[in-house]
C-alpha cells in the first residue's frame, strides 16, 4: 500500500532539504535557546550501540558486575583495597550476614544506573526484617530494595522507595527469589557556598513501571531522621546494603550522565550569558563559512543565517548592500533572464521573509520591498 504525503508535509521537507533555506526555518534562537527549533547547527549525539536486549550494558556503559570477578569492589569502611566478603554463586552477587556494605573502588556521580536484584526464595521475617538491602547512589541516596511481595511496612520504606523520604508511586514487586530490575536516573544536588543551586533528583524504574518520577532529592537518606542537604565531592562510591539478609544481584552497570549545557548549575538552556556566548560562538563560524563561499549566493544566504544567531549591524548593512546589488539588474532584465535566476530569487526571498516575519531585521527591511516587487512584476510566485 502506498503511503500519500500531504501537500504540507512535502512542503516542509523541501524546505528542510533545500540548502539555501535549511539554515533559516524553525523559531530563531533567544535569550534562553542557543539554537533554533529544528536546527541543522546543533550538536549531534554521539552514536552509541545499544545492548541486544533491553537490559543489557550499552556500548558507553562501565560494567561494574557481569557474573565473573569482584574487581570494581571492595569492602566499605575499611582500609582501601580489602576484598569484600560478598560472594559470587552461580554467577550472582549474594551478600553475606555481616559482611558490611560493599562499594565500588571508583566514584561516579550523575548516572543512569541498572541494576537487577532477588530477594530471597524462602521467606523468613516480615516488614524491613524480609530481604532487605538498598543500593546508595554516591553511597548517600538509598533506593530501598527490599520483599515487598505481600508483605506490608512503612510505605517510605518500601521497595522501590527513596528511603525515609518519598515511597514508590506504586508496588511492582514480584514474588520472593524472582528476579527484579531498577533503572534510575540521577541527579546530584548542587551547592555552592552552602547555597543550593540545582537540586538533585532521582527516578526510578522498577520492572518496566516507573515508581519515582523525578523526586526532588531531600538530602542524604537515613534511618527515623529528616534529610538535610550537604556539600560533598562530585564523585564518589556506589555502594549496595548488607542487612544481614541474602539478597542476590547481577547485571550490574552504570553510566555517567553529562553536565547540562550550562555547567549544571541551573539546568540546561536557563544562564542567558552562556547561551549568549553559545550564539555568538556558532554566529562566528556561519560568517567564516561564508567569507569562504566562493558563491555569491550562498555566502549572502550564510551572512543572512548568522544574524539569526547575533544582530550586527554591520552585517546586516552588508548583506542589504549584496541583496540590493543582486536584485537591482533584475528590475528590467526581462520575463527569460528572470525566469533563469528564480530559484535563486525565491530562496532569498524565503530568507529575507524568515529575517521580517521574525523580527530579527526590521518590518521596512528595504530589500524585501525590492523582491516582493520583482517577484510580482514578474509573476514568480504564480502557476505558469
Amino acid at each position: 500500500m502506498k503511503s500519500v504525503l500531504s501537500l504540507s508535509v512535502i512542503s516542509a521537507m523541501l524546505m528542510v532539504t533545500a540548502s539555501s533555506l535549511a539554515a533559516l526555518y524553525g523559531d530563531p534562537p533567544d535569550e534562553t535557546h542557543p539554537w533554533q527549533v529544528h536546527d541543522m547547527r546543533r550538536e549531534r549525539p554521539a552514536v552509541v550501540t545499544p545492548g541486544k536486549q533491553v537490559g543489557d550494558a550499552p556500548a558507553d556503559a562501565v560494567i561494574l558486575f557481569d557474573g565473573t570477578d569482584l574487581s570494581k569492589w571492595e569492602a566499605d569502611k575499611r582500609e582501601k583495597g580489602e576484598p569484600s566478603k560478598w560472594r559470587i554463586v552461580n554467577g550472582v552477587l549474594e551478600s553475606v550476614k555481616g559482611a558490611g556494605y560493599i562499594r565500588t573502588r571508583d566514584g561516579f556521580g550523575d548516572c543512569q544506573l541498572h541494576v537487577e536484584w532477588s530477594t530471597p526464595v524462602k521467606v523468613e521475617g516480615n516488614s524491613q526484617g524480609r530481604g532487605n538491602s538498598g543500593v546508595f547512589l554516591m553511597g548517600i541516596y538509598e533506593v530501598q530494595v527490599l520483599d515487598c511481595y505481600n508483605n506490608d511496612t512503612y510505605p517510605d520504606g518500601q521497595a522501590g522507595s527513596v528511603y525515609g523520604q518519598n515511597p514508590p508511586l506504586v508496588n511492582v514487586c514480584r514474588g520472593p527469589g524472582e528476579w527484579q530490575s531498577y533503572d534510575i536516573i540521577f541527579r546530584q544536588p548542587r551547592l555552592q557556598d552552602g547555597k543550593l543551586v540545582r537540586p538533585g533528583y532521582l527516578t526510578v524504574i522498577q520492572n518496566g513501571v516507573v515508581v519515582q518520577d523525578h523526586w526532588v532529592l531531600e538530602g542524604p537518606t537515613g534511618h527515623m531522621g529528616r534529610a538535610r542537604l550537604q556539600a560533598h565531592a562530585e564523585k564518589q562510591p556506589f555502594k549496595i546494603q548488607d542487612h544481614g539478609n541474602p539478597v542476590r544481584f547481577r547485571n550490574i552497570w552504570i553510566r555517567e550522565l553529562p553536565e547540562p549545557s550550562d555547567g549544571g548549575l541551573k539546568g540546561p538552556y536557563t544562564d542567558p550569558a552562556a547561551v549568549q556566548a553559545k550564539r555568538e560562538e556558532t554566529a562566528a563560524k556561519v560568517r567564516q563559512e561564508a567569507e569562504a563561499a566562493s558563491d555569491p549566493i550562498q555566502k549572502v544566504q550564510l551572512l543572512m543565517e548568522s544574524l539569526a544567531y547575533e544582530k550586527r549591524s554591520a552585517i546586516q548593512t552588508r548583506v542589504e548592500q549584496m541583496l540590493n546589488d543582486y536584485f537591482a539588474p533584475l528590475k528590467d532584465a526581462g520575463q527569460d533572464a528572470v525566469d533563469a535566476k528564480k530559484g535563486q530569487i525565491m530562496a532569498l526571498r524565503g530568507s529575507i521573509n524568515y529575517l521580517t516575519q521574525k523580527r530579527i531585521v526590521p518590518r521596512d527591511f528595504g530589500p524585501k520591498q525590492t523582491v516582493d516587487a520583482l517577484v510580482k512584476q514578474y509573476k514568480l510566485d504564480e502557476r505558469r
